[in-house]
């Protein structure tokens, strides 16, 4: 039973993580989303309360120690406790080797893997036996695309994080799990679509209709199949669960060994 838990949900204003939101403050969890487009935040926290729901929207740069901390400090303030956090704040894009500037790598790991660091470590101390780390991977975290090398890196990361976090926190009772998605009809996807077709020179829609051949289930994730295995593994029934990589793929790696 989760109601009346508290949950930090990284990048919660829009896709995956807004999906999250919305199914963890369903289940009765007081919700606290947090980013850095404060009026996505807002539309994610209104739909919460139109459901009668619990949450807060805290504008915080998951990159910066600081900003992390006086988050954190807001939802302990406010509630008293964290159980759950969902590492989700990511970004993603191309990074070819011979693009000459090394900003979009450093920022991709940066929020990506440093984000995910910065909030575990800074909700740890505030997360009491039976509390939940759920972090956002990629099945970009199981195998390499070419052009992508910092976003593959950045979530391959993620994996090698969850399994050590979860052996560390597990004399506390705390779970630490990684969930790895397919390609989830969001923004985010749409502009991964977008900016590869771009360089390939082909509409998007042609690429988009290539991406989704290659998922066996020949269909994209929906937002809710993930929100399920994230809810899932908040729960009681998953509290053996942990250090566990979970591929919400349509096959996608059933291939590859992972």
């Amino acid at each position: 039973m989760l109601k009346g838990r508290v949950a930090v949900v990284t990048g919660g204003g829009s896709g995956i993580g807004r999906g999250i939101a919305l199914g963890l403050a369903d289940k009765g969890v007081r919700v606290a989303v947090c980013g850095r487009r404060v009026e996505f935040l807002e539309q994610t926290v209104v739909l919460i309360r139109e459901h009668g729901g619990s949450a807060v929207g805290l504008d915080a740069d998951v990159t910066k120690r600081e900003e992390v901390e006086r988050m954190v400090a807001s939802v302990v303030n406010e509630w008293g406790q964290i159980d759950i956090l969902v590492n989700n704040a990511g970004v993603s894009g191309r990074t070819p080797m011979d693009d000459p500037d090394d900003l979009r790598w450093l920022n991709i790991l940066d929020v990506n893997l440093t984000g995910s660091y910065l909030c575990s470590k800074v909700v740890l101390p505030h997360m009491k036996e039976s509390g939940r780390i759920i972090n956002m991977s990629s099945v970009l975290g199981r195998f390499g695309v070419p052009g992508y090398a910092a976003y593959c890196t950045a979530k391959h990361g993620i994996l090698g994080f969850t399994k050590a976090l979860a052996l560390e926190v597990a004399g506390r009772g705390i779970t630490v799990n990684a969930v790895c998605p397919t390609w989830v009809d969001t923004d985010m996807a749409r502009q991964g679509i977008e900016e590869t077709a771009a360089i390939l020179g082909m509409p998007a829609e042609d690429f988009r209709a290539q991406a989704v051949a290659a998922v066996p289930i020949k269909r994209m994730a929906e937002v809710e199949e993930v929100v399920a295995l994230v809810i899932f593994l908040c729960q009681a029934d998953a509290a053996s669960i942990t250090g566990q990589v979970m591929n919400v793929c349509g096959g996608a790696t059933a291939g590859s060994g992972s």
